[in-house]
């Protein structure tokens, strides 16, 4: 069993920043995906970032919508997973959900573009509001 716990969320004028943070604990070996998801009220959940690790370092995939803006990172001794959100637009805003899951490369990627994000473990989220 893998426990996450997001932290980090807030509100925030368009422009600004926030960095969020997904601890893990529990069998964390057993997850090398980690990922940021959102759902916006009366919106579908989407993808935002994974994260696949590996020995010696790790792959980034990003939604369309945040490319350029937003950074996740994992930090292996920490157990953590960041999500740097930055230059934040009003439609950023919604509730963001870290997920983890043991899997391959290309799922980590594709399952950004999922409807369903078939993801083993959730965190209970936390909210990010951007106001104009």
């Amino acid at each position: 069993q893998v426990q996450l716990v997001e932290s980090g969320g807030g509100s925030v004028q368009a422009g600004g920043s926030l960095r969020l943070s997904c601890a893990a604990s529990g069998y964390t070996a057993s997850t090398n995906c980690m990922g940021w998801f959102r759902q916006a009220p009366g919106k579908e959940r989407e993808g935002v970032a994974t994260i696949y690790s590996y020995t010696g370092g790790s792959s980034t995939y990003y939604a369309d919508s945040v490319n350029g803006r937003f950074t996740i990172s994992r930090d292996n001794a920490k157990n953590t997973v960041y999500l740097q959100m930055n230059s934040l637009k009003p439609e950023d805003t919604a509730m963001y959900y870290c997920a983890a899951e043991r899997t391959t490369p290309r799922w980590c990627d594709r399952v950004l573009r999922s409807n369903s994000p078939d993801f083993d473990y959730w965190g209970q989220g936390t909210q990010v509001t951007v106001s104009s």
